[in-house]
């Protein structure tokens, strides 16, 4: 190794290209873009990376700074689309002709050929996984291969979109008026909302870790590390279950070391409120004789005769029966800055990543164990029981928590009610970026309904009608609701 080392001192490696990753402005989720760079970078790239929550002017300043091969973008929640559009915008005016690789949990081949290719002249390429990086920055970076990779890529791209216009998207709908009529019908007469044992707001400082990692539901940190399948399943695998097994043991004694090192913090709030709906809406009494509205939205396409079109607002009883709406905010990952960062400084990117992941299964496990605690204490409409694993990750249990930003809900604004009603960020750190990304990311929040027949549902799309009456409701532009509720439009 030491000729290598000298000559890497003296600035002599060759290296495969150079690569600038950054998570757009707006986001703060990066698990997935740094697992991207460490496979890049065992292939002999040089990978710059500039974090997360990262504007486009950085983005473009830092790629002309460091003469970047290759510029790749990330995100996860919805709004990032949008940037990722604007990022490649600003390419071309600037008349940048960088390859762009697209990445992220929302991204998709279908988002990048119909909206982020037409932006760039220069070549734009969707990404499924990290397996993929390297194939496709060879691909541009070789001499040989790049002109016809170039192309295909392009003409693919093109293809998409002549297939998407030959192909209407268009789906039917019926007016919201009519969808209205025809809403999840609950019997309120005969029903009586459980009083809930505590009302208002309720802040948790002190959660021990320990307590929650029996709730962790471990399928999802397989699929961080993009690796397919269900736990505990996956650990028996023909494939991948030898590599499964040592990074389950290896994320153990990740959160040993979390415990032990009492580092990270986990905190939570929620709320409950007096509560009952109004249209498509809930109206709350926040208990010290103010009222605050949360806005939903209802499902609109057509359907078979006699089916209803569902609104969250359905699950909560109209202002002549009493009931209740409630909501909550949990993070584990106050301090992980810290750490991670210590991690980085010591080269050790595996166990940098391994935290995030782990942090963000601690809180959705204490957004899970909070909402058990709810229902069996706080509000207490449910009797206690023993956890039975299964039976959790399966939600068989009443009540649900549906979360902005999430097919029900997918309006990510839907988080600032939440913060205004709690004061998440004064009372426990979690704030909210400009895109309505939570920071720490290893954050959750939602609603509780209690109503024994709520259940989760998809909204899917939604006419222009709604859309004008959503902006009405929350008082916003029609321009400002179809650029946040843009994946649900059925229109252009």
């Amino acid at each position: 190794l030491t000729p290598f080392i000298e000559e890497e001192k003296a600035g002599k490696v060759e290296t495969n290209g150079k690569i600038l990753m950054a998570t757009v402005k707006g986001d703060v989720h990066d698990i997935g873009k740094n697992i991207v760079g460490v496979v890049l970078s065992c292939n002999n790239y040089e990978i710059i990376d500039l974090g997360v929550m990262v504007s486009a002017d950085k983005i473009i300043k830092a790629a002309q700074e460091h003469n970047v091969d290759i510029i790749g973008l990330s995100g996860l929640i919805t709004p990032s689309l949008d940037e990722m559009v604007y990022v490649a915008s600003e390419m071309e005016r600037l008349g940048m002709k960088i390859p762009l690789l697209i990445g992220g949990a929302t991204t998709s081949k279908l988002h990048t050929a119909l909206k982020i290719d037409p932006e760039y002249s220069g070549p734009v390429v969707y990404v499924l996984d990290a397996s993929r990086s390297v194939t496709v920055a060879s691909n541009l970076l070789s001499t040989e291969r790049v002109d016809k990779y170039k192309t295909s890529i392009k003409e693919e791209y093109v293809g998409v979109r002549e297939q998407r216009k030959n192909r209407s998207h268009i789906k039917e709908c019926i007016t919201i008026q009519e969808a209205r009529n025809q809403p999840l019908l609950l019997n309120w007469d005969d029903y009586s909302a459980p009083i809930p044992n505590q009302l208002g707001i309720t802040v948790l400082n002190e959660i021990k870790i320990e307590e929650i990692t029996q709730y962790i539901d471990w399928t999802p940190f397989f699929s961080s590390w993009q690796m397919k399948g269900k736990y505990p399943a996956i650990l028996e695998d023909d494939v991948v279950g030898v590599e499964a097994q040592k990074l389950y043991d290896d994320a153990n004694r990740m959160l040993e070391k979390i415990i032990n090192d009492k580092n990270i913090k986990a905190k939570a709030i929620f709320g409950i409120f007096s509560a009952n709906s109004k249209g498509d809406d809930v109206v709350i009494d926040n208990n010290i004789g103010m009222q605050e509205v949360v806005y939903f939205l209802r499902q609109q396409r057509k359907k078979a005769p006699g089916k209803t079109y569902a609104s969250l607002s359905d699950f909560i009883a109209p202002a002549s029966h009493n009931d209740y709406l409630g909501m909550f905010a949990v993070t584990a990952g106050i301090g992980i800055e810290k750490i991670v960062a210590q991690y980085e400084a010591d080269h050790d990117d595996y166990n940098a990543i391994m935290c995030k992941a782990v942090c963000d299964r601690l809180a959705e496990a204490l957004a899970e164990k909070l909402h058990y605690d709810v229902r069996t204490d706080y509000w207490g409409y449910e009797a206690k029981s023993v956890i039975d694993y299964e039976e959790m990750i399966k939600e068989r249990y009443q009540g649900i928590r549906p979360a902005p930003g999430y097919p029900a809900c997918p309006d990510h604004t839907g988080k600032d009610a939440i913060w205004k009603l709690l004061d998440v960020e004064n009372k426990i750190g979690i704030k909210l970026t400009e895109s309505k990304a939570m920071y720490p990311a290893a954050s959750v929040s939602g609603f509780y309904f209690g109503h024994p027949d709520s259940k989760y549902f998809g909204l899917g799309v939604i006419d222009k009608d709604q859309i004008i009456d959503y902006a009405t409701r929350k008082e916003i532009t029609i321009e400002e609701a179809e650029k946040i509720l843009a994946p649900s439009l059925n229109y252009k």
